[in-house]
């Protein structure tokens, strides 16, 4: 569902397939195992989202679910995911966010299941830091915080929102064993936010694991 509204209907038609080419990429790497993930972008004062239960490696436009800023549906068909909640958390929390990804990788369920107790996993003095906005630096130290996994939404919401508070410099949140999200103001610096932390948690796990000393 693409709305006509601001901003422009050309800029958000790119965005929206930029959205859609991001969820076949993560389907293509394999980050979104049997319809898991979500994904959402801004469209002026309401919110587009990938519907629950959807294969990503299959989104087009007319999957998209317009809800607004408390995640009630607003227009489309099918029903929006159980982790609504935590976009909007992010979209009220992190203002200038205008898209949001959410993947299941091994990497990143691993290394939050290694720290999950310490509340966030601390990684720096890797180049690729570069990739993420506002880091000029490989000697940037990112501390990613980490909130346990619940099946009650309204208390992830609330752990979510005390996370941005408590890292306000971070770029993403991670679920214990669960996944990471992630978000940028644009769908493509939201991608390359992505890209960027799931290759450290990677080096991070192959690292601790004695792959390379």
């Amino acid at each position: 569902m693409v709305p006509d509204s601001n901003p422009s209907a050309d800029a958000l038609q790119s965005e929206v397939e930029a959205l859609c080419a991001t969820a076949h990429w993560c389907y293509a790497r394999g980050w979104v195992p049997a319809t898991s993930g979500n994904f959402s972008m801004r469209a002026g004062r309401q919110i587009l989202i990938t519907p629950t239960g959807l294969d990503k490696g299959t989104l087009t436009a007319r999957d998209l679910l317009e809800i607004d800023s408390d995640g009630r549906t607003v227009a489309g068909e099918g029903k929006p995911s159980a982790e609504t909640g935590l976009h909007t958390v992010i979209y009220r929390e992190r203002p200038k966010a205008d898209a949001i990804l959410h993947v299941h990788t091994i990497w990143n369920t691993l290394l939050s299941g290694r720290f999950v107790e310490a509340g966030y996993v601390e990684i720096e003095g890797y180049e690729l830091l570069k990739g993420l906005a506002g880091v000029s630096t490989h000697e940037h130290l990112e501390k990613v915080p980490i909130i346990g996994n619940s099946q009650d939404y309204g208390l992830l919401s609330a752990n979510l929102a005390g996370a941005l508070h408590g890292f306000p410099g971070a770029h993403g949140v991670l679920l214990s064993r669960h996944g990471l999200y992630t978000w940028g103001e644009s769908v493509g610096e939201a991608r390359r936010h992505l890209e960027a932390l799931e290759f450290l948690f990677e080096m991070e796990c192959r690292r601790l694991t004695g792959a390379i000393s």
